[in-house]
């Protein structure tokens, strides 16, 4: 009797993410992307198959391994990963999650490639990284037509090969970037890094890179000073005929989580590279790819909010304890609720910016300036206490490496690092209000949208106002407010999609639980009058 397996829930495999999460759902259909909704039920059937689960462990048991040399002493530099890490990222090509948006625009486009990064980013975080950052390498190629036209093609294309090949001949390829040093970090302007001129078009680059994301990739923005100051390259890792270029990886980072994908800092010691955008523009090029990148850590905080969420509600609803199945016990049904409603206010702002990224107005480009960081701000600190409270859900299950939510408390952080931490996306907001007031004056219109339903919101918008008018005029002086201020506008956007977009319920619960005058500093605390039951089920 004591071998028989009772009380646990089953596995949580088989399912379609796409379809069982109706916020994802809802979401894609409101910002015109219903088109693509038979490609995302294929993906969300995919990522939802018990082997493509087991890849993502695996991928995540066994991470990437660098090998200087090969066993006749050969420098090669190369990191080796698992096959079941392969068979993901061939997967994320194939259904676009890269660059699907820029390869074939159309109304939607961006919010559906949002989408299909979700679903993917949901499961296995770590590929995400140089999928992001192939997708978001497009708008800094379109600085230099020479270039773009040689390597469009290859970001656009389907299929994954793993594979440094000369990139004459190679039909696709991913990208990485290698902005930071380690006596620099954010402050990017400090880097020392030098590029010399060559005679033949190309330039010689020489340094060392703190961070360089995914260091198998194929090529590389990188940045360096240029006689003409701070510019950008494009550094591959194959040079045209087939010699490796100078690229040597010192070693892999051993971080925290994301352990899936690698992680480096490298040295350029007479480096090949192409000069990209205009000498002494390299942040104004480069700054396109962290924009993207931005977004992306967005979705990806989100979908790592659905999938702690989802883990979460699985258990409750197949685990009884004294009695009764936990989901039914007033106590979880608050916690599920909440945590739900900050998955859903995640998704809806989310995809709310993807489809601001579909649209080239100067009121839609004004928008997402502002609210692109005021998100990546705020979502992305959200995650790990999400993933934490989730995990929490599961008892001493969740705190097993045995279940998902252990690895996705360890990933949530990265989001919240990765393209700028809580300072520099914070003061970021400062210098976009100071530069581009019209950026204000957008996010100000999407605030107004929604005011006249709930007083508590109409009251937030009116003090998140005020806050605004104090602020003094240099963004320097005005720094000591500026996570107040984010936060402020982080809550109002979030509040204002849910309002106009989401069910009564959900816009109800998370105007009570996060402005309302009761709210309070942990999940589950919310009051009562709430459709718990009609928020519980969308989890």
């Amino acid at each position: 009797m004591t071998h028989e397996v009772v009380n646990q829930a089953p596995p949580r495999a088989g399912l379609n993410e796409y379809l069982i999460n109706p916020a994802l759902t809802e979401a894609v259909k409101r910002y015109d992307a219903q088109w693509a909704s038979p490609q995302l039920s294929d993906v969300g059937a995919l990522v939802g198959e018990p082997g493509f689960q087991h890849d993502a462990e695996l991928a995540n048991i066994h991470p990437p391994v660098f090998a200087r040399h090969d066993r006749w002493g050969n420098r090669v530099d190369a990191v080796e990963f698992h096959p079941a890490y392969h068979r993901i990222m061939g997967a994320a090509i194939e259904h676009g999650a890269h660059t699907s948006c820029w390869s074939a625009p159309k109304p939607g486009a961006h919010v559906a490639r949002a989408a299909t990064f979700m679903l993917f980013a949901q499961v296995e975080p770590g590929h995400a990284c140089p999928v992001s950052m192939t997708h978001a390498v497009v708008p800094s190629l379109r600085f230099t037509p020479d270039l773009a036209e040689q390597w469009l093609p290859k970001v656009y294309a389907r299929v994954y090969d793993p594979h440094l090949h000369d990139p004459a001949v190679k039909t696709s390829a991913i990208f990485g970037m290698a902005m930071t040093e380690k006596q620099g970090g954010s402050d990017v302007r400090a880097n020392t890094t030098r590029a010399v001129a060559g005679s033949d078009g190309t330039w010689s680059l020489t340094g060392h890179k703190w961070f360089c994301s995914a260091p198998q990739s194929d090529a590389f923005l990188v940045l360096a000073q240029a006689p003409g100051g701070l510019s950008c390259f494009l550094v591959p890792r194959v040079l045209p005929g087939g010699e490796r270029n100078v690229f040597r990886i010192q070693r892999l980072k051993d971080k925290l989580g994301n352990k899936s994908n690698a992680s480096s800092e490298i040295e350029l010691d007479g480096t090949t590279g192409w000069l990209l955008g205009e000498e002494g523009r390299g942040v104004r090029t480069i700054i396109e790819m962290v924009a993207q990148t931005r977004l992306d850590c967005v979705l990806g905080s989100a979908a790592g909010m659905r999938q702690s969420v989802a883990e979460a509600a699985w258990h409750v609803r197949h685990r009884r304890a004294f009695g009764d199945l936990l989901i039914d016990q007033p106590a979880m049904t608050s916690v599920i609720a909440d945590l739900q409603l900050e998955a859903e206010a995640a998704t809806w702002t989310a995809l709310r910016l993807a489809a601001a990224y579909d649209c080239v107005d100067r009121e839609a480009v004004a928008f997402r300036r502002l609210a692109t960081a005021v998100a990546k701000y705020w979502v992305c600190k959200r995650g790990p206490n999400h993933a934490y409270e989730a995990l929490e859900c599961l008892g001493g299950n969740g705190y097993t490496e045995s279940f998902p939510l252990a690895r996705r408390y360890r990933e949530q952080p990265v989001m919240a690092v990765w393209e700028g931490s809580g300072n520099v996306i914070a003061l970021d907001v400062l210098r976009a209000m100071a530069r581009e007031p019209d950026s204000v004056d957008a996010v100000d219109r999407e605030l107004a949208s929604a005011m006249g339903v709930h007083a508590a919101y109409d009251q937030h918008v009116r003090a998140t106002r005020r806050l605004i008018g104090r602020l003094p005029a240099d963004p320097s002086a005005a720094a000591g407010q500026a996570r107040r201020l984010v936060e402020s506008l982080a809550l109002g956007l979030q509040a204002a999609v849910l309002i106009r977009e989401a069910p009564a319920a959900v816009a109800d619960g998370f105007v009570a639980a996060r402005l309302g005058p009761d709210r309070s500093l942990e999940y589950g605390a919310l009051g009562a009058g709430l459709d718990l039951t009609g928020i519980v089920a969308r989890a």
